[in-house]
């Protein structure tokens, strides 16, 4: 985002108001938070069910990947207000953090192997740390969603099985998922590329050019189809970091692999709205989630 800002009523500068909104509310405390691996990033914080919502028993877990570009300027904190929403939804919350840019900081979206080493490992011990830190929950009804970054973190995890064999991450089994809600994913790393999203994250994501064709296969969502996992995309029309053009080649593929993953397009909203629990769109992604976790 630049310094300058931007022309008032342009679709830049709605852009703009609804970053600020987003990332203005303050932090979201969580309820108790668990180690899954010794880096200091390999935790997941917990967000207790705040109200019932849906029928009787115990409450189904959302798995939350926060978003940013996978560089080292954000955190799970800016997601926590959305977290703290769907506790307040009914939802067990399991927000998780990975490693992300270059060690020691700087702008380079993530690393490799080690963000996909962390997304896989948290995953892995989701639910038995779900067992001793949310017990009114219920991991094998468990959703998985992320923004932006995150929902290719998310995607992507859902895929391990379709992993080359040579892949570490690979499993053996889909994953035990109830589904998917991705927001605004970078679901097609070739589209994200030619459109420029996030200044090339995912070309650096993957080790620069001279990488990025012999890792795509491992960490490209769009080649790892189908699933077999219900999954949805929410995207915002209007959405200017990650155009829709991007979830729409992903579903597109899954459809020619003989998939049908659900997209929900909402219109005159961009790329934050889906995760600021003031906007009328994070709304319609706590129903998304609801309708795949009850």
């Amino acid at each position: 985002m630049s310094d300058v800002a931007a022309e008032p009523g342009t679709a830049a500068a709605r852009a703009e108001a609804e970053e600020r909104s987003a990332l203005s509310h303050p932090a979201a405390d969580p309820d108790g938070t668990a180690s899954y691996g010794d880096h200091p990033d390999q935790v997941i914080d917990f967000y207790a069910p705040r109200a019932a919502g849906g029928p009787g028993g115990p409450a189904p877990v959302v798995a939350v990947l926060h978003g940013g570009a996978w560089r080292a300027g954000y955190d799970r904190r800016h997601i926590s207000p959305f977290a703290a929403f769907l506790a307040g939804r009914g939802f067990a919350v399991a927000s998780v953090e990975y490693r992300r840019g270059a060690p020691g900081g700087g702008p380079v979206a993530g690393r490799w192997p080690d963000t996909f080493d962390d997304v896989a490992a948290a995953l892995d011990a989701l639910p038995g740390l779900v067992a001793r830190h949310l017990p009114q929950a219920d991991a094998r009804r468990t959703v998985l969603t992320g923004h932006s970054a995150g929902g290719h973190l998310a995607l992507w995890a859902a895929a391990r099985h379709l992993l080359p064999e040579d892949a570490g991450w690979r499993t053996d089994r889909p994953a035990p998922l109830r589904g998917v809600v991705a927001l605004a994913p970078i679901a097609d790393f070739e589209v994200a590329g030619t459109l420029d999203v996030c200044g090339g994250a995912a070309r650096e994501l993957l080790g620069g050019a001279e990488r990025f064709a012999a890792r795509r296969p491992y960490a490209d969502p769009v080649l790892l189809l189908p699933t077999g996992i219900a999954t949805t995309l929410v995207q915002g029309r209007a959405d200017t970091e990650v155009p829709q053009a991007v979830a729409e080649s992903y579903a597109e593929a899954a459809a020619w692999a003989g998939e049908v993953v659900g997209v929900t397009l909402l219109e005159d909203v961009g790329h934050f709205p889906l995760i600021d629990p003031t906007a009328d769109a994070c709304a319609v992604v706590a129903e998304e989630i609801a309708q795949l976790a009850w």
